[in-house]
């Protein structure tokens, strides 16, 4: 009996092991995307960079509906900027062809005007003076109201400690400047030979004799010049004078609103804090939507990506927040997206926002089928070696064309890259490189992305 019940145990255990060792096996079976023997899983098994990095990649093929390859694809990144692509997508579906700038009424002799979070007004990028002209040439006595503002001025995630930091602006209902003051920096260098208690400080001291202090030699001389054929050292000491600007947020308060619209305008401006935004107002349209898309991605300026949800709001009938319209376009446009998108702002400065490759891929597909041809969404992107946050990567190693039109994101230890890489053979294939925890410096990471998108141009 008792061996009996040693052959039954010994048979029930090997096959447990048997079926362990198959489920095992399962497990580790990697997706027919990754082929063991394809290149771009040599590319990334091979990388320090990328096996050291918490690294996604999607490549998908439009025209054949089919993912060339992907690594972690569903697993969710910090995408930081990559967000503005889903602001982006949100005023293509939601936005008309301008901007809506302002909301008013007129009543008897007073004009009562509420903002709609339009970037624009007053901001030097975009030289548009439709709503100064039209609040300088009323009769009326004007009067401004917040009460449609429904928003915490900073979001959700973001670092607080960066709020002084011109690419942390507040979100406002009534933007001026671009929510920041421009200061012009000027530093003062003085250039010269110092001095000792013996005279200039030269060694040997003997070749003090030969400086001669000079006012009269060519401007791009240098500060002290010895002609070929002499000792003499002409001397020139000059002042260096270098000037730059630094952009400084400032805090929104309703008081301060009306004060310098007071101030810009030449005419009083009252704060009316409990005038309610009525159903029916008339309603003034500044830049083309085209432009403000523009200058969101190109440069990735978080206070127009930002201002953009709130414009929608507005343009929706809804008070100024950025929530509801991310639920709207959740449920009724990004259902489709093979991950639940964990979204949370406009610009990516969140590391709330959660999103996986195959996301991104779908959402790019999305994108794409609002534009009836590639040269009307590629001027909106950056370009590799172009123009934008890519100017001065991902450029044809051939001198070529641009061949990369993607949208960055980079926070502290993320950088994530997501658009289109066009082949040799001029085909569109749609990518997104999202690369998390990583401790060496971004441009380390971007080499190794170069390396694998310049393979994707010459090889498909």
């Amino acid at each position: 009996m008792k061996s009996i019940c040693t052959s039954f145990l010994g048979s029930l255990l090997l096959t447990i092991m048997v079926i362990t060792g198959c489920k095992s096996s399962k497990k580790v079976t990697k997706p027919s995307s990754e082929k063991p023997d394809s290149p771009f899983a040599v590319m990334f098994d091979t990388s320090k960079v990328f096996s050291s990095n918490l690294t996604g990649f999607a490549l998908y093929d439009p025209s054949a509906d089919s993912m060339i390859y992907a690594q972690n694809e569903d697993r969710y990144f910090t995408p930081a900027s990559n967000t503005k692509l889903f602001t982006f997508y949100t005023g293509l579906k939601l936005l008309p062809d301008s901007i809506r700038a302002l909301e008013y009424v007129v009543r008897g002799d007073s004009l009562i005007f509420w903002g709609t979070g339009d970037p624009s007004f007053l901001h030097s990028e975009f030289g548009n003076g439709t709503v100064y002209e039209f609040l300088k040439g009323r009769k009326e006595q004007l009067y401004y109201s917040d009460s449609n503002f429904d928003t915490e001025l900073l979001g959700p995630g973001w670092s607080w400690a960066d709020y002084n930091y011109y690419y942390q602006t507040e979100r406002t209902p009534l933007p001026m400047y671009g929510n920041t003051a421009e200061f012009t920096m000027e530093e003062i260098e003085l250039r010269q030979v110092a001095s000792t208690d013996s005279g200039l400080a030269v060694s040997p001291p003997f070749f003090q004799q030969y400086v001669q202090q000079q006012s009269d030699r060519e401007e791009d001389d240098p500060i002290l010049f010895r002609e070929i054929d002499s000792n003499r050292i002409d001397y020139k000491p000059y002042a260096d004078t270098s000037t730059y600007t630094l952009h400084k947020p400032y805090h929104y308060t309703p008081q301060m609103i009306t004060e310098m619209l007071s101030d810009t305008l030449g005419k009083k401006v009252t704060y009316q804090p409990n005038l309610r935004k009525p159903e029916s107002t008339n309603v003034i349209y500044s830049i083309s939507s085209d432009t403000a898309y523009k200058h969101m991605l190109r440069p990735s300026d978080n206070f127009i990506a930002e201002q953009l949800l709130l414009v929608t709001a507005s343009e929706l009938g809804q008070s100024l927040h950025s929530r509801p319209v991310i639920e709207k376009m959740k449920k009724e446009y990004l259902d489709v997206l093979p991950q639940e998108p964990q979204w949370v702002d406009g610009s990516g400065l969140s590391r709330y926002n959660m999103f996986t490759p195959r996301s991104m891929i779908r959402l790019l597909r999305l994108i794409d089928d609002e534009f009836a041809s590639d040269d009307k969404l590629f001027h909106l992107l950056p370009a590799g070696g172009e123009r934008g946050t890519i100017e001065h990567w991902y450029s044809a190693k051939d001198g070529g064309p641009a061949y990369v039109f993607a949208k960055t994101g980079t926070l502290s230890n993320n950088h994530c890259l997501s658009g289109y890489v066009i082949t040799e053979d001029g085909n569109k294939l749609l990518f997104s490189f999202m690369n998390n925890h990583y401790v060496t410096s971004s441009s380390v990471v971007k080499e190794a992305m170069n390396e694998v998108l310049w393979y994707i141009h010459r090889r498909f």
